[in-house]
C-alpha cells in the first residue's frame, strides 16, 4: 500500500508532467504564431511584388531604374495595328533619343518619357525598360558595350480611330474618348490642345507658364466641366430607382420654364415641349422637366448614388485623373438641387467618369475597367505579359441599363441626337449643352453614347469647349467615329 510520501513524490511528478505539458503546449502555439506570422509576411509580400511590382520599379528614388537604363534601351510601343508610337534611337556614341512618329497625334494618351513620365509611357515603365533577350544576346550585347533592346508593349490603341478623332476635334479645344464595351480596351483618347513630345524638352518652360491653354492637361482623364444635359442619364436613373414601377407614367406640361419660388429655369432656346413622359422630356432634353423631376427627389439617395457612380471616388485608372467632386445630401438647397439635376450649377464631371457610366449602360450594368495595353512582348517576340479584360464594378441593373438605352435611343430616333439615325448601324447617346459663365450663348457641347444601339460594340464620350449645342457640334463628331469604327465612311 503506498505510503504518504509515495502520494505526495506521485502527485510532484505529476504536477512536474503537467507543468512541462502547458509549457510545451505553450512553445508549440508560439512556434504556430511565428510560422502563421512568417507565412503571412511571404504571401504579402508575394502579393505587393505581383500587384505593384509596377509602382515599385517606377518609384523615382528606385535606384534599379537607373540600373535597367544603363543596360537596355528603352522598349517600343505599338499601336494595336503594329504601328509604332513610341521608340528609341541609338547613335554611334551610345546616346539614346526617343522618337514618336506620330508627332502630336498620341501626345497625351502614350504621353513622353523626359520632364518625367505620362500616359503610357508612365504606365508601361518597367516593362519598357527590362530586356528579355537570351543570356547569349545578354553577353553578347556586354562585351561588346552595347543596350539590351527593351521589352515592346502594344498598346489598344487603333491608329485610323485616333486620327479620325483627332482631326474631327480640329482646332477647338476639348476631349474624346472612344473605348470597347465589352472588354474596356481604349481605342483612341485625344486632348486638345496637344503638343509634340519630341520637342517637349525645348518646349516644356512655354508650356508651364500658358495657364490659359493647359496644354499638358489631359481633358478626357483631368478636365472637369459642368456635364449639362448629360447629367440627365444620372437624374434619370435616381427617378427610375425612386419609381421603379410607374416611371413610365411620369407626366409634365413644358411651357419653356420651370419656376419654384425665387428660382426659374428655361428650357434651351426657351422652347416649349408641351406634355412630355420621361422618355420625351429625355430625348428632347427638356430642363423644365427635369427640374421638376430634381426637386422631388430624396437628397440623401440620390447623394449615396453619386458616389456608388463614382463621384468623389478613385477611378480604376493608371494614368493622371481628377475626381469629379458633387456632394447632395439633406442639406442640398431646392435651387441647388434643381440646377444640378440639368447638370448645371455646382454639377461638375470629367470626361472619363462619364464615359465609365455610359459603358455601364451599354453594358448591361457592368463597366470594365479602362485598357491601355494589350500584351508586352521581348525583342524576340515571346510573351512576356498578356493583358486581360478586367471587371471594375456594377453600377445599375440589367433593368435600369435597359431602360436608360432605350431613353438614349429616342434621343437618335426623335430628339437631339438625330444627325446618327438613319444610318448603316443603329446609336444611342445623350447629347449636352453645359454652361459655363453667366453668357447663356457660351456652352460647351457635349455627347456620350454607343453604337449599335440594341448591341452595344463601342463608346465614345465627347466634349468641345465653348462651341455651342452637343446637337450641332458634338453629335457630328460622334458620326464620324462611328462611321470609321464600322467602317461607312
Amino acid at each position: 500500500m503506498p505510503t504518504k510520501r509515495d502520494r505526495n513524490e506521485k502527485d510532484s511528478t505529476s504536477k512536474k508532467r503537467r507543468k512541462k505539458t502547458r509549457k510545451n503546449r505553450e512553445i508549440i502555439i508560439s512556434i504556430y504564431m511565428f510560422v502563421f506570422l512568417f507565412v503571412g509576411m511571404i504571401g504579402y509580400l508575394c502579393h505587393f511584388v505581383n500587384t505593384s511590382g509596377q509602382e515599385m520599379i517606377n518609384y523615382s528614388f528606385n535606384k534599379r531604374q537607373q540600373i535597367l537604363t544603363s543596360k537596355n534601351s528603352r522598349g517600343t510601343i505599338y499601336s494595336s495595328d503594329g504601328e509604332i508610337v513610341a521608340e528609341s534611337l541609338l547613335s554611334e556614341d551610345g546616346k539614346e533619343t526617343r522618337i514618336y512618329p506620330y508627332d502630336n497625334l498620341f501626345s497625351h494618351t502614350v504621353g513622353f518619357s523626359t520632364k518625367g513620365r505620362t500616359g503610357i509611357e508612365a504606365m508601361a515603365n518597367s516593362y519598357l525598360i527590362n530586356a528579355h533577350v537570351s543570356l547569349t544576346e545578354k553577353v553578347e550585347n556586354e562585351v561588346s558595350g552595347q543596350k539590351n533592346h527593351g521589352d515592346n508593349v502594344y498598346s489598344t490603341l487603333r491608329t485610323d480611330l485616333q486620327q479620325i478623332a483627332s482631326k474631327a476635334l480640329g482646332v477647338s479645344k476639348g476631349a474624346i474618348i472612344v473605348s470597347e464595351v465589352k472588354t474596356g480596351r481604349v481605342l483612341a483618347m485625344v486632348s486638345k490642345p496637344d503638343f509634340n513630345p519630341n520637342t517637349i524638352v525645348q518646349d516644356w518652360n512655354g508650356y508651364v507658364k500658358d495657364e490659359k491653354n493647359s496644354v499638358l492637361l489631359n481633358r478626357a482623364t483631368q478636365g472637369i466641366y459642368p456635364p449639362g444635359s448629360t447629367f440627365k442619364i444620372i437624374t434619370s436613373l435616381a427617378y427610375i430607382r425612386q419609381h421603379p414601377t410607374d416611371f413610365s407614367q411620369y407626366a409634365f406640361t413644358c411651357n419653356g420654364h420651370f419656376t419654384h419660388g425665387q428660382d426659374k429655369i428655361n428650357c434651351y432656346h426657351g422652347t416649349v415641349h408641351g406634355g412630355v413622359d420621361l422618355a420625351e422630356s429625355f430625348a428632347k432634353s427638356c430642363n423644365a422637366s427635369f427640374a421638376n423631376i430634381g426637386i422631388g427627389l430624396p437628397r440623401d439617395q440620390f447623394g449615396k448614388m453619386l458616389q456608388e457612380l463614382g463621384f468623389g471616388q478613385n477611378l480604376p485608372l493608371n494614368m493622371n485623373y481628377s475626381v469629379s467632386n458633387l456632394s447632395v445630401d439633406g442639406a442640398t438647397s431646392d435651387e441647388d438641387m434643381i440646377q444640378i439635376s440639368i447638370g448645371q450649377g455646382k454639377a461638375q464631371i470629367t470626361p472619363i467618369l462619364l464615359h465609365l457610366i455610359t459603358n455601364s449602360i451599354a453594358g448591361n450594368g457592368k463597366v470594365m475597367k479602362p485598357m491601355f495595353m494589350d500584351k508586352v512582348l521581348s525583342e524576340d517576340g515571346a510573351i512576356v505579359k498578356q493583358f486581360k479584360p478586367e471587371l471594375y464594378k456594377t453600377l445599375m441593373t440589367e433593368e435600369e441599363s435597359r431602360v436608360l438605352r432605350e431613353l438614349m435611343t429616342g434621343v437618335v430616333e426623335n430628339g437631339t441626337g438625330k444627325r446618327l439615325r438613319g444610318l448603316s448601324y443603329t446609336a444611342a447617346g445623350k447629347t449636352g449643352s453645359a454652361e459655363y459663365n453667366h453668357v447663356k450663348e457660351d456652352s460647351h457641347a457635349w455627347f456620350t453614347g454607343f453604337a449599335p444601339a440594341e448591341e452595344p460594340e463601342i463608346s465614345v464620350t465627347i466634349i468641345v469647349e465653348g462651341i455651342g449645342s452637343g446637337g450641332d457640334y458634338a453629335v457630328p463628331i460622334a458620326k464620324r467615329i462611328f462611321d470609321g469604327y464600322f467602317g461607312t465612311n
